[in-house]
C-alpha cells in the first residue's frame, strides 16, 4: 500500500505577463507547497479504480472531470491501482487542488513502478500546475507555470493559514477577466524576497467577480500576518506567520466569526 499527500499548492507570487496567442498566457509565479492537503491511498489491482472520500468528495460527481482518473491513463504500468482519495481541499480554489491528487499519484507510480523519461511531458498534458505537484518543492515557474526552476527556500517550514470563503472560481473566467497589462517581472532573489515583493495579478480580477475575497483577505491581515495574499486564481487566501502559536490564534479568532469559511493550517514545505 502507498500513501501520498497531494500538498496544497499556493502562489506566493504570480506574475502574468500577455497572453499568447494559443490562449494561455505567459507567466512568472513562485511555487510553494503546504504540508497538508488531500489524501491518496493506493494498493496494486487487476484493474484501475478510484473512489473518492471526504468533505469535498461531492464536488466530483463526474469521473471524466477528475484528473487522477486522466492520470491513470497517461502513465505506463504492468499492473492497475486502487486508489481511494480523500478529498479535503476545496475543488477551483487556486490550490491546485486536482493538479496536487495528480501529482501524488505520479509520486504513487514512481514508487511501485519508476516513472518514464518524459514524465514531466506527460504531467503537463494534465494540466500546468501538474509538474510543479509531483515534487511539490517551492521553485519557479515560467512559460505556463510548466518551465520549472529549482530554488532554495528560506520560508521552509514558515507556518500558514489557508482561508477560503467556500466559493468556486473558475480558473479561465479568472484569466479572462484579466486586464491585460503587463506590471512587471517577478523580483529576483530568495523566495523570502520574492513573495514581499512580488505580487499576484490575479486578485484584481478575483475580487470584481468574487468580491468577498476581499472579506478574506482583509480578516487575514487584521491578524498581523507576515504576508497574507491571494493563491493563484482564488478564491483561497494565505497568511503566512513567524510563530505558530501567532497562526493559530489567528485561525481561531476568523473561525470564530466566519464559522462557514473552510479553513486549514500547516506549515510552507
Amino acid at each position: 500500500m502507498s500513501v501520498q499527500t497531494a500538498y496544497a499548492k499556493i502562489n506566493l507570487a504570480l506574475h502574468v505577463r500577455k497572453r499568447r496567442d494559443d490562449g494561455y498566457h505567459e507567466l512568472e509565479t513562485l511555487f510553494a507547497f503546504v504540508d497538508a492537503g488531500d489524501t491518496l491511498i493506493a494498493k496494486p489491482a487487476k484493474q484501475d479504480t478510484l473512489h473518492t472520500i471526504g468533505e469535498f468528495a461531492t464536488t466530483l460527481d463526474n469521473p471524466l472531470d477528475n484528473i487522477v482518473m486522466q492520470a491513470l491513463t497517461v502513465l505506463p504500468r504492468p499492473q492497475g491501482l486502487a486508489i481511494t482519495l480523500e478529498k479535503n481541499l476545496p475543488v477551483a480554489a487556486g490550490l491546485g487542488g486536482g493538479s496536487a491528487d495528480a501529482g501524488a499519484f505520479f509520486r504513487i507510480v514512481r514508487e511501485y513502478h519508476g516513472l518514464p523519461d518524459d514524465w514531466r511531458e506527460r504531467a503537463a498534458k494534465l494540466g500546468a500546475d501538474v509538474p510543479a505537484c509531483v515534487e511539490s518543492r517551492t521553485c519557479i515557474g515560467r512559460g505556463t507555470g510548466t518551465e520549472l526552476e529549482p530554488i532554495a527556500n528560506d520560508l521552509e517550514g514558515m507556518p500558514v493559514l489557508l482561508v477560503n470563503p467556500r466559493v468556486a472560481v473558475p480558473t479561465g473566467s479568472i484569466f479572462k477577466a484579466w486586464d491585460g497589462v503587463d506590471r512587471g517581472p517577478m523580483p529576483e532573489g530568495p523566495p523570502s524576497h520574492i513573495a514581499q515583493a512580488g505580487r499576484n495579478d490575479l486578485e484584481a480580477p478575483a475580487l470584481t467577480l468574487q468580491p468577498v475575497i476581499g472579506g478574506c483577505l482583509k480578516a487575514l491581515n487584521a491578524t498581523k500576518p507576515w504576508l497574507a495574499r491571494m493563491s493563484g486564481s482564488g478564491a483561497t487566501c494565505f497568511a503566512l506567520y513567524e510563530e505558530a502559536s501567532t497562526r493559530d490564534a489567528a485561525a481561531k479568532s476568523i473561525r470564530a466569526a466566519h464559522p462557514d469559511w473552510w479553513q486549514m493550517s500547516g506549515a510552507l514545505r
